[in-house]
């Protein structure tokens, strides 16, 4: 029987610890995703967006634009997953979305490609095994035109974090229920 082919698997550590940004670092994300008009139908139709421009080519038509419009929600989930690879992969919480701002319609048979800048990255106050990165993120079009950009923080883990400070033992709950989780006051 061949070797199990699991035993020799090795695991390839992804994502990046809050060390490994400098503020300032600009990552062009991966190779980029062009957006049909079945991606946009189906996300429009699925999210229960009602704008026209959306889901009605003659609409969109008639208020100047060449074909229906892509949600540009789709844009920003788009733009977003692609920069999940190189900033957040290791899978800190999400703190939040700043200052999105969408530059211009994308259509159907549009190819997106993002970059992330690093703005920011401080160690976190409450939870001193995290830090707080800050990226500006941009997606462009084939044309290399800006059509989205914003800027996201995560909560990011620090390679060799400090240990938690013991337990004062004054005033806090006490565990008199032998362990079982059932916290009372003292």
């Amino acid at each position: 029987m061949a070797e199990d082919y699991r035993a020799r698997a090795k695991l390839w550590p992804k994502g990046r610890l809050y060390e490994d940004f400098q503020v300032g670092e600009v990552r062009q994300h991966h190779w980029g995703r062009t957006i049909a008009l079945s991606d946009t139908l189906l996300f429009t139709t699925l999210t229960l967006s009602f704008n026209p421009l959306y889901s009605n080519r003659a609409f969109a038509e008639a208020h100047g634009h060449p074909d229906i419009v892509v949600n540009p929600l789709l844009v920003f989930n788009v733009v977003l997953g692609m920069s999940v690879e190189d900033n957040s992969e290791i899978g800190g919480p999400f703190v939040g979305v700043g200052k999105l701002t969408w530059r211009q319609p994308v259509y159907p048979g549009d190819t997106i490609t993002a970059r992330s800048t690093t703005k920011a990255a401080r160690l976190s106050a409450s939870n001193p095994a995290n830090g707080i990165v800050t990226w500006l993120t941009e997606g462009f079009n084939q044309r290399d035109e800006r059509v989205i950009d914003f800027e996201r923080s995560n909560l990011v883990r620090l390679r060799h974090p400090p240990d938690p400070a013991p337990p004062s033992g004054e005033g806090g709950p006490s565990r008199s229920d032998g362990g079982r989780g059932r916290e009372t006051r003292a």
